[in-house]
């Protein structure tokens, strides 16, 4: 029989401890270090406690509750010796009906983590959507962190203690995250649409227009309908417009009527992804207010204002040099050239629109009037490892990142390896090499701003041959304009200083130049009302990604909030990924917005 909270609350602490006992392996320490914190609001609550409870004990406490854990298809469940919640996990991933070849890999892999880190691998192997992860990526991620640093796998090993503990807790509490399984599943239906050349990799690729981006539209377009949108419309450039409809009138407690708010939320992201990139970056931001329609559609609630979801058909500028084109859209800076662009196969954008059946005349039309709105917030997996490595499921985002971006040249001599002395070179890419450490160094400083060489190229470079020129990328980030600025200013004056004390020259070409976004105060407020209500703590944080908040910042106030990634929050990666626990605590969030909105309009 499931265990409820207040129960829980109201028992002695012996007891309480009792009902916990199974959640951390042979440490029942750990709850009842946690349940001294009573009450509790809130599974979410109890459950960032217990994470508290661990990291605050240090290392180790925290080795001895690894070594606590059975091996993966190790000896103790060979002879039977596993508790019983690990021998549940280990059935449902399978790993109790390995055949020979697979049995030898993962008892070969835990001798070989065993040796190089003293502790056995941890992995919570049903997965982040609790249904069981397949021995293929079991092995595959075993393979994978057997390479990683000792701390960070430490460190690997409690995160995945604790997500062992969620899903037992949810089972003892009977408690099933159906709204953040549906989203799970939304997101794993769209991933199915790949751009031929990936799709036979097994990697996810949709750029804009191709033959998956358009699928992608229809299986949104119809996830939206099911939902319980009133309207749902494909736009002049792609994007996917679901909208839910206000309630004719409201009806306050007092019986009376108020007038409507007229003034619409905006909210949305992007379904477009980078080359060989993860199911969640921008599409979650699109499946977790679907959700909380879904919800208010089933219960026949309707709000104060409209709700409309806007799915953007284009964030990444893969396909054609036009990021944020579907937001950008929105906001009333579509850039006509870009239709003459050109893709690799020599595809204009033009033309691209045209095959899928846009009207490019119709672009000015759907460029949104700032008065009917009352804001544009997003939801986004955060694309880092913050929220990760504190164990906290949702950030506060204070402000986008400022950034700006250079393609560069520097152009020395090309000289014989063998017989150029070293003091009478002109080295090129040594030259950018000293700018490259410089770069990590100066951003460094700031503590929060970050630098990055992301392409480097010797053309026609040769093993024996002095680099007579080299070619490289600046990105440089900021949390304000001004921050940004100078350390833009402090990166290329030292980039002249080292071309003059080599002896080389430079050129450098600015291609992007994006202002800071912050946080409208009262949106930000509103979604730190809606986290606290879940009992999980507040974490604020800039973001250093763009996002399509980004566009809509120059018409409308917005706000967004981060859902912690896995992995180390990897993202632009197949291995991106979050939890359908952290999924569900996004949407409870949401709806904790809308019910705040319903209240106090933003008009």
């Amino acid at each position: 029989m499931a265990i409820t909270l207040s129960q829980l609350n109201q028992a002695t602490l012996a007891d309480a401890t009792h009902l916990l006992a199974g959640l951390y392996e042979h440490s029942p320490w750990i709850p009842e270090v946690a349940l001294q914190q009573r009450p509790f609001t809130s599974l979410a609550q109890l459950k960032h406690a217990m994470v508290g409870v661990l990291n605050a004990a240090g290392v180790e406490p925290q080795l001895a509750l690894i070594r606590a854990h059975p091996e993966l298809a190790g000896k103790a469940m060979v002879d039977k010796s596993l508790t019983a919640e690990s021998s549940n996990e280990q059935s449902k991933a399978g790993l109790t009906h390995c055949t020979p070849q697979e049995f030898e890999t993962i008892q070969q892999l835990n001798r070989d983590y065993n040796a190089r880190f003293g502790f056995p691998f941890i992995l919570a192997v049903r997965g982040p959507r609790g249904t069981g992860l397949s021995k293929a990526e079991i092995i595959a991620t075993f393979e994978r962190r057997l390479h990683g640093h000792p701390d960070f796998e430490r460190q690997e090993c409690v995160r995945n203690i604790h997500r062992i503990a969620e899903i037992r807790l949810n089972d003892l509490f009977g408690y099933t995250p159906e709204l953040g399984n549906t989203v799970w599943d939304w997101q794993e239906t769209l991933a199915q649409h790949t751009d031929p050349s990936y799709a036979e990799l097994g990697q996810l690729t949709v750029t804009y227009l191709t033959d998956a981006h358009r699928a992608c539209a229809q299986r949104i377009s119809m996830d939206m309908r099911h939902a319980g949108c009133d309207t749902v419309h494909i736009d002049a450039v792609g994007n996917v417009v679901g909208c839910y409809k206000n309630d004719s009138a409201s009806s306050p407690s007092d019986g009376g009527y108020r007038p409507v708010s007229h003034k619409t939320l905006l909210t949305g992201s992007h379904y477009d992804t980078v080359r060989n990139g993860g199911k969640y970056d921008g599409r979650l931001g699109i499946y977790v207010p679907l959700a909380c329609v879904q919800q208010l559609a089933a219960a026949g609630k309707r709000l104060p204002f409209d709700i409309e979801i806007v799915a953007f058909a284009e964030e990444e500028g893969q396909r054609y040099k036009a990021t944020f084109l579907g937001s950008g859209a929105l906001t009333g800076h579509f850039n006509p050239a870009w239709l003459d662009q050109v893709d690799a196969d020599g595809i204009s954008m033009r033309a691209a629109m045209q095959h899928a059946g846009l009207c490019v005349d119709d672009i000015p039309s759907i460029k949104r009037n700032a008065d009917d709105y009352q804001g544009f917030v997003e939801v986004h997996i955060e694309q880092g490892p913050v929220l990760n490595e504190l164990d906290i499921p949702l950030g506060i985002v204070t402000s986008i990142n400022a950034g700006v971006r250079y393609q560069c040249e520097v152009v020395g001599m090309a000289s014989h390896a063998g017989t150029t002395p070293m003091d009478r070179r002109r080295d090129a890419a040594a030259a950018v090499a000293e700018l490259m450490l410089f770069v990590e160094r100066r951003a460094a400083a700031d503590g929060d701003s970050v630098g990055t060489v992301g392409m480097l190229q010797v053309p026609n470079g040769s093993i024996n041959v002095v680099p007579g020129r080299c070619l490289f990328s600046l990105d440089l980030r900021a949390p304000n304009n001004a921050q940004r600025d100078k350390l833009a200013d402090d990166v290329l004056t030292e980039l002249a200083a080292i071309c003059t004390r080599r002896g080389v020259h430079h050129s450098v070409t600015e291609n992007m130049r994006a202002s800071a976004a912050p946080s409208a105060p009262e949106w930000q407020a509103r979604w730190e009302k809606a986290v606290a209500a879940l009992g999980v703590p507040l974490h604020h944080m800039p973001s250093g990604a763009g996002h399509d908040a980004m566009k809509l910042h120059e018409i409308l106030p917005q706000a967004m909030l981060f859902v912690r990634g896995l992995n180390s929050g990897i993202s632009h990666n197949p291995l991106e990924s979050t939890t359908n626990d952290d999924m569900q605590l996004a949407i409870d969030a949401f709806a904790h917005l809308l019910a705040d909105m319903a209240q106090s309009p933003a008009d």
